[in-house]
């Protein structure tokens, strides 16, 4: 994976990669560099068999505050319909390979994760949460629809359409505490207890194996559309046979009844 990046600092230690936005002094607002970065490093995760765990952060004090509108209003005028569209489809493809990609993902919010920030954090697996993080749908507060970036897509299914209504119509921010409550924070820690937090997730996931992990977070892509239980059963039907037909299933339960951590292949 490259490594030159200029919005992005990305570190993988073992088999978990470390992806942080480095616009500390932007509250890492996404300006066409980052959202093209974010864009290739997600997508080349589909194929990489070298990273089992993601884990998205934002360098500073805000996790990120949305697109940066100063770079987006100076360039605004000067775009056709037809530019504006590629545009608006170049930020969308980041959620598409956020849910794409096989990796489980765990975002450490803290501060503000607004409007784009906001969707990065819906379109992770887990979300750790800060204090004193505060995350809105802001697209509706600077005369936009809130329904953007996946947001209308994530936040029903996780909060239900009541919820999801009230804070996609107003623009309110959902404070960490709040986030708890309605079930759309896994954990709300004091900052310096996220990256901890996160760790004990990674080492969980990492006792599945790497098959396995993958197919889980396929299954519950799909089983959130699913029309039904039994087309449901028949996605988890398939993802148990090719479990099981895995060389490293039989190192799994080696591990679990040896009572230590597995060696995968």
């Amino acid at each position: 994976m490259k490594s030159d990046y200029q919005a992005l600092i990305l570190e993988q230690k073992d088999q978990v990669l470390n992806i942080k936005m480095n616009r500390p002094d932007r509250l890492n607002a996404l300006n066409p560099q980052m959202v093209s970065e974010l864009r290739e490093v997600f997508q080349s995760l589909y194929f990489d068999r070298s990273v089992r765990v993601v884990v998205l952060e934002g360098a500073g004090r805000a996790f990120c505050a949305g697109l940066d509108l100063k770079d987006s209003s100076e360039n605004r005028g000067r775009r056709s319909v037809e530019q504006g569209l590629d545009n608006q489809r170049s930020i969308a493809e980041i959620y598409v390979a956020m849910r794409r990609c096989p990796q489980p993902i765990i975002s450490l919010v803290q501060g503000a994760a607004s409007g784009g920030g906001f969707a990065l954090a819906l379109a992770s697996d887990i979300r750790i949460l800060s204090e004193d993080a505060r995350m809105n749908a802001a697209f509706i507060r600077i005369g936009l629809s809130s329904c953007d970036m996946g947001v209308s897509y994530f936040l029903p299914r996780m909060v239900g359409m009541s919820l999801a209504s009230e804070y996609m119509l107003t623009g309110r921010f959902i404070s960490a505490q709040r986030a708890m409550d309605i079930g759309l924070a896994n954990r709300v820690v004091h900052g310096s207890e996220m990256r901890k937090e996160a760790d004990g997730f990674v080492e969980d996931m990492l006792h599945a194996t790497p098959l396995g992990l993958r197919l889980t977070k396929d299954g519950l892509n799909i089983a959130v559309d699913v029309a039904g239980l039994e087309a449901a059963m028949a996605i988890e039907d398939r993802n148990q046979i090719l479990t099981a037909n895995d060389p490293n299933f039989a190192e799994g339960i080696a591990a679990f009844f040896e009572k230590r951590k597995p060696n995968y292949s």
